[in-house]
């Protein structure tokens, strides 16, 4: 069944510390499962998802040179860390009924196809999610950047930024209850006041594409439909006139 949905297709970036739930590392099964419900939620309503998720529940490429590992081999080791996530999210996406295919930037046949573009958009147009695994491919880029790159080429309505704050604050939300939150930002606006939405690279490509990303909470349910369906829910970041609201808790 179809609705007036504002996004049909989307581009779904998941941060790997989203897997741990209430753990301190690795997956938490409960979290797989909430993510492939919500997942399916949408998919059933007609929309087109694929998704990137990062691998920082396992390592993190950034944090290789404190360990004595190169950040070429220490990015290569995150890129199979998100591989792992991806095949967890699409176990759970599975068992959801839901119809998956895992893409990957780097060679690994026996677990995933190689991405080709076309052949993604196949995959999307048929109703299977689409999992983008390991990154872009090469060091020195982040999955935000992979997100930012994947839905540019996929045609991706949006690119919804799921995480554990209902949105963009001007400072975090978790250790500074003050912190005042965004319900739109322009992409200018995010890298002046160095708001971390994205890396730099990814939030670039965003605007010289016109690509909005939605940052929303994704722990809360229904959330994710909620923001298909055009409904105001978390931070709009695009060509936007900056909005500032000091509380979205009534």
């Amino acid at each position: 069944m179809e609705e007036d949905l504002k996004f049909k297709r989307i581009l779904l970036k998941l941060s790997g510390e989203s897997l741990m739930g209430k753990k301190g590392f690795g997956i938490d099964p409960e979290v797989l499962k909430f993510f492939a419900r919500e997942i399916k939620k949408v998919h059933d309503i007609g929309v087109q998802i694929g998704i990137v998720i990062g691998g920082g529940n396992i390592y993190r490429g950034l944090s290789a040179a404190d360990q004595g590992i190169d950040r070429v081999t220490g990015d290569y080791m995150g890129m199979l860390a998100t591989m792992i996530n991806a095949l967890a999210l699409q176990n759970a996406c599975e068992n959801a009924g839901v119809f998956t295919r895992l893409m990957a930037s780097i060679k690994m046949e026996e677990i995933a196809e190689p991405f080709i573009r076309r052949r993604a958009l196949r995959h999307l147009e048929k109703g299977r999610v689409v999992i983008f695994g390991a990154g872009t491919g090469s060091p020195y880029f982040s999955t935000d950047t992979a997100a930012s790159l994947r839905a540019v080429e996929i045609n991706a309505d949006a690119i919804l930024k799921g995480t554990r704050v209902e949105g963009v604050y001007d400072s975090d939300p978790e250790t500074n209850p003050e912190a005042k939150f965004f319900e739109e930002i322009n992409y200018l606006d995010v890298l002046k006041r160095d708001l971390r939405v994205m890396d730099l690279t990814a939030i670039s490509l965003c605007k010289e594409n016109d690509l909005p990303i939605i940052v929303f909470n994704m722990d809360k349910e229904d959330n994710l439909l909620r923001v298909v369906r055009g409904e105001q829910v978390g931070t709009s970041v695009g060509n936007l006139e900056l909005k500032i609201r000091t509380s979205i808790n009534n």
